[in-house]
């Protein structure tokens, strides 16, 4: 039997891995206690000094927030579980079908972790693996924080182990071709405006972030190109919506942009979501459609945030037709993103 830190002696061989949010174990208040105490201590997520983040996070949020979020979660649960986890095993299963090589999946935060998927693909032989995190914008909080921890984990439990990084795709044709061909599916048409509603982040991550140190959010995200592309993911998020409307051959004028989920009185990200839902039915918009493409998956922050508040909230502002366009979730032409993107991270593994 293989231990936790057992390394495979055979030839090496490769894997994928999987990597998405992650979400509570159930909608009990314990459990989604257990997991706002994990995610929102992670310092790339609430990026304070650790005594100012435990005085926050465990002294005030986790002794308010778990319950409300619960209720939030009993709204969007499935007879399957987690919406998250329900469609990233889907995405895992249907990818599985497509590769010769073994496909598992990890969390961030909670069960199952990025460990157990480690040992999972350990078990079955596997070597070198490759991990995509499933963010199609770079962020310290995303996609870096899932390195991080990867990296971790392997120095610690599986230093044998190589681990090749699929890097943020926001930029890449073939994933703008399909959120836009999806977005194009599910457009009503009839609709005033499509908005396009991007996780928020605070204001200073964006600088934290950039090691060129030449990102102002201001007129650099529209610059053809400035050096903290790369890493700005305000930049990214205009660049995607730019990327797409062009493909749909939307009117600039008929689209916007907006950030939501904020957390606390930092400055983060504007305009907001859920202040711009409130006011835009009274400015004539009527018929709206709405986008997330911070998320390939629906989660609670699409199904709940968006899809029922964020409804209740254009309404309440005057508006009267909301539709919500799902996420690529396990949509086959999505599967074959997923594959191309992760046969090029297998492949840079022969050139070594």
């Amino acid at each position: 039997m293989k231990t936790n830190n057992q390394q495979p002696t055979t030839n090496s061989r490769k894997g994928i891995l999987l990597v998405n949010l992650g979400s509570p174990r159930s909608t009990s208040v314990p459990d989604v206690r257990e997991y706002l105490d994990e995610f929102l201590m992670d310092e790339k997520v609430i990026d304070y000094r650790w005594f100012f983040r435990a005085l926050l996070v465990q002294g005030i949020i986790l002794n308010t927030r778990p319950a409300k979020s619960a209720e939030a979660y009993k709204t969007v649960w499935t007879d399957e579980g987690s919406p998250l986890i329900v469609i990233t095993q889907r995405i895992q299963k249907k990818l599985q079908k497509l590769v010769d090589v073994p496909v598992e999946i990890g969390m961030r935060y909670a069960q199952p972790s990025i460990e157990a998927g480690i040992q999972k693909l350990i078990d079955q032989g596997v070597s070198e693996i490759v991990l995509f995190p499933l963010y199609p914008q770079y962020a310290m909080s995303t996609t870096e924080t899932v390195i991080d921890k990867a990296e971790e984990v392997r120095k610690k439990k599986f230093p044998g182990i190589k681990i090749n990084y699929v890097q943020p795709f926001y930029n890449r044709e073939i994933y703008i071709d399909c959120l836009a061909e999806s977005i194009r599916d599910k457009l009503p048409e009839n609709f005033d405006a499509l908005q396009f509603s991007y996780h928020g982040v605070p204001e200073r991550h964006i600088y934290k972030t950039d090691p060129t140190n030449t990102c102002n959010l201001n007129d650099c995200c529209s610059r053809e190109n400035n050096p903290s592309h790369q890493f700005c993911y305000r930049h990214q998020c205009f660049d995607v919506t730019n990327s797409v409307i062009k493909k749909l051959g939307l009117p600039k004028e008929k689209v916007m942009v907006t950030f939501q989920s904020r957390l606390g009185k930092d400055k983060w990200m504007e305009p907001y979501t859920d202040e711009t839902l409130e006011t835009i039915g009274k400015k004539g918009v009527k018929n709206l459609a709405i986008v997330c493409p911070a998320f390939v998956s629906d989660c609670l922050e699409t199904l709940e945030e968006i899809s029922v508040e964020g409804k209740h909230q254009f309404e309440h502002g005057g508006g009267e037709n909301f539709h919500y366009i799902p996420c690529l979730n396990d949509e086959d032409r999505w599967i074959d993103v997923v594959k191309t993107l992760c046969d090029e991270k297998l492949n840079e593994f022969y050139l070594v």
